[in-house]
């Protein structure tokens, strides 16, 4: 397995690497993500979240170790060996379940960690920070650390017990982003001060050290915090270098860590670059692999209306607003917003509630249908052009085949390459 460690070292000596984190469970998006390691000869982290996949099965109905053998299988049927693979679980906490008591809540927890390692997931994001029921609002950063280091030393005892030594390398800080961006309108963005990294850092190591646990304290390799980059439904805060100097500065009086940015999703390509040399190492990235999926699926369902009789079409746009409407908690109360603006926010959002609707068996039979429908003629260029005008320029070019799954997955890898040539492509070069 490849040692994060060795990537956090050589980015804090001033080399321009880092690695990004693919958080997906939608088969394509790992297919095309481990396409794009294998091309590149890379390693690849693939993270599943708390809410994707727990011990009583998540959104996707996966337990981590079927996430693990999920994984594998994709990674065997494209020969990308499995030692080049790190999993890692993001928000491992008691975020599921913060409507109970927050011992009941982490008593779970305590499972979720336990689960996650036993099923050989190696890089562990420890997030205790969201308050539950009979917690205060705001939760005391004290609390935040003395619970991570409690999750902590459950995993290392997991570790111990299923493979003879623990290897983990964790995540630690509070300053996280809403999981698949912000659900309000968002106009500016404040860093996380340097006295606040500081004080989290200390915390948590002073927490580690009083549990026990100094040896996992060495493999804490990254801290959460607010770089300045977000998204919300329609529009983006990019991030902004000269404003993050001093956060860049603090990584040289914290020893052995970086920072992990979240919600990296949909920023341009110098600013990934700029956020690996600014030591915002570990780059995660999500609903935007989505959204690309999404992209990939509805231009080919309106080729699709150009090509194929009526009768025999997926009408796969229309089965997903029709699932939306008739299913709406995965997306209602994170779009609060006029009805006149309801199917905009559901089709097109960079927030892609739409992703939690994939799995529905409605919405798969339909995305079968496309793609058969499409598999079995030879799709006008003018169409291509149309629709997926940059697979069309890859087609001309002679690099891409005009096949619907390989038109979808050069959709995704838009977004796998900008990241990849962020963490690697300067260090290759």
């Amino acid at each position: 397995m490849p040692d994060i460690r060795d990537i956090v070292s050589a980015n804090r000596n001033g080399q321009a690497c880092g690695i990004y984190s693919v958080c997906s469970a939608h088969p394509m998006v790992i297919e095309a993500a481990i396409e794009q390691a294998k091309q590149d000869n890379t390693p690849l982290l693939i993270e599943a979240t708390a809410n994707q996949v727990n011990q009583f099965g998540g959104y996707t109905g996966m337990l981590p170790a079927d996430f693990m053998a999920f994984v594998g299988a994709i990674a065997d049927k494209l020969d990308y060996p499995r030692e080049q693979l790190v999993l890692g679980g993001d928000h491992l906490g008691p975020v599921c379940w913060v409507n109970e008591p927050a011992e009941q809540a982490m008593d779970k927890a305590d499972a979720l960690i336990a689960s996650y390692v036993a099923a050989g997931f190696k890089k562990i994001h420890l997030d205790t920070s969201m308050p539950c029921v009979d917690d205060p609002s705001c939760l005391p950063d004290e609390t935040v650390a003395i619970r991570a280091a409690r999750l902590c030393e459950i995993a290392e005892q997991t570790a111990i017990k299923a493979f003879g030594d623990a290897d983990l390398v964790y995540i630690v800080g509070t300053e996280v982003p809403p999981p698949g961006g912000a659900t309000e309108e968002i106009d500016e963005l404040a860093l996380t001060p340097v006295s606040r990294v500081k004080q989290t850092y200390q915390l948590h190591q002073q927490a580690f050290e009083q549990a026990g646990l100094s040896q996992a304290w060495q493999r804490v390799v990254g801290l959460v915090v607010q770089p300045g980059v977000e998204f919300d439904h329609t529009s983006l805060i990019d991030y902004q270098s000269d404003k993050a100097q001093a956060l860049k500065a603090c990584v040289q009086e914290l020893p052995q860590v970086v920072y992990e940015a979240h919600s990296t999703d949909y920023q341009n390509d110098q600013a990934y670059i700029d956020l690996v040399k600014d030591h915002f190492a570990i780059l995660k990235v999500g609903p935007q692999l989505t959204f690309a999926l999404r992209e990939a699926l509805f231009a080919l369902s309106y080729i699709e209306e150009q090509l194929i009789a009526n009768e025999q079409r997926s009408y796969l746009r229309d089965i997903c607003e029709q699932e939306m409407q008739e299913m709406p908690a995965n997306w209602q109360r994170f779009y609060p917003v006029p009805a006149s603006k309801g199917e905009l926010y559901r089709r097109y959002s960079y927030s892609d509630r739409i992703r939690y609707y994939w799995p529905n068996e409605r919405i798969q039979a339909a995305t079968e249908t496309l793609l058969s429908n499409l598999a079995k003629i030879d799709i006008p260029l003018p169409l291509i052009s149309q629709f997926l005008p940059e697979q069309y320029r890859a087609i001309r070019n002679g690099q891409l085949s005009a096949e619907p799954h390989a038109l979808i997955k050069a959709k995704i890898k838009q977004v796998t390459n900008s990241y990849a040539n962020a963490c690697y492509g300067q260090v290759a070069s």
